[in-house]
């Protein structure tokens, strides 16, 4: 299975660094299953530093919970790029893409539910910027999957063809992310059949989008919305 969103490769740790340590131990709350309303205090008591530390690189809560959500997001791409590099066909690539971001969820849903619920959206409806720039980077392997030919044709990855691979996204994003939720509130299992139910709903769902991908309406936007 694949191995949860916290996860990275372990590297020293110099007080220099107090921007890492912070969300290193925000990370490790998150993967413990615990909601997100832990203090930045505690971060500092886990990182080892004095409580007023967290201060010097983040300006509050939600600012540290965006750098969260961003890394969050930077270990999802990287999850789905290792689970892709090897395989020529765009059709398994979305699948192995499908089955990192279900089991990515699953495995630590704390953090899902921060990078992919309405905690850091803000009175105008946007999302932190470092956040989107890293949800940006993760769709783009979607779309580079979708353009190739995963849904059995090509689909040049142009401006005209800009609504009809949003399209093929939010059908197949809406169908992962409703999977994840489900698994992770147990409405569906067992949780060590993830991968074999992910594919089952992938494969379902990508029949449907080989005859018709609809195209979605205008003006409607599908991943981080843009800044206005």
């Amino acid at each position: 299975m694949t191995k949860d969103m916290s996860s990275t490769e372990p590297r020293p740790y110099h007080h220099g660094d107090l921007h890492r340590a912070i969300v290193r131990a925000a990370l490790d709350v998150l993967s413990e299953s615990q909601p997100t309303e832990f203090s930045l205090r505690e971060l500092a008591r886990r990182a080892g530093v004095s409580h007023n530390a967290p201060y010097k690189h983040f300006a509050d809560k939600r600012e540290l919970l965006a750098a969260v959500s961003a890394v969050g997001f930077e270990l999802l791409a990287k999850q789905m790029t290792d689970a892709t590099k090897e395989l020529d066909s765009p059709r398994e690539r979305l699948a192995a893409i499908a089955r990192a971001y279900v089991c990515g969820g699953v495995n630590n849903p704390a953090l899902y539910r921060l990078m992919f619920g309405g905690y850091l959206t803000g009175q105008d409806n946007g999302r932190p910027a470092v956040e989107r720039t890293a949800a940006e980077n993760m769709k783009a392997l979607l779309v580079d999957a979708i353009s190739d030919g995963a849904l059995g044709r090509l689909i040049a990855n142009t401006a005209a063809n800009t609504r009809k691979i949003d399209g093929a996204i939010l059908i197949f994003w809406s169908q992962m992310h409703g999977l994840t939720l489900l698994l992770v509130d147990r409405l569906v299992g067992p949780s060590d059949k993830v991968e074999a139910l992910t594919e089952s709903v992938l494969q379902g769902m990508l029949d449907g989008l080989a005859n018709s991908i609809p195209a979605i309406p205008a003006g409607v936007w599908v991943g981080p919305r843009p800044a206005e």
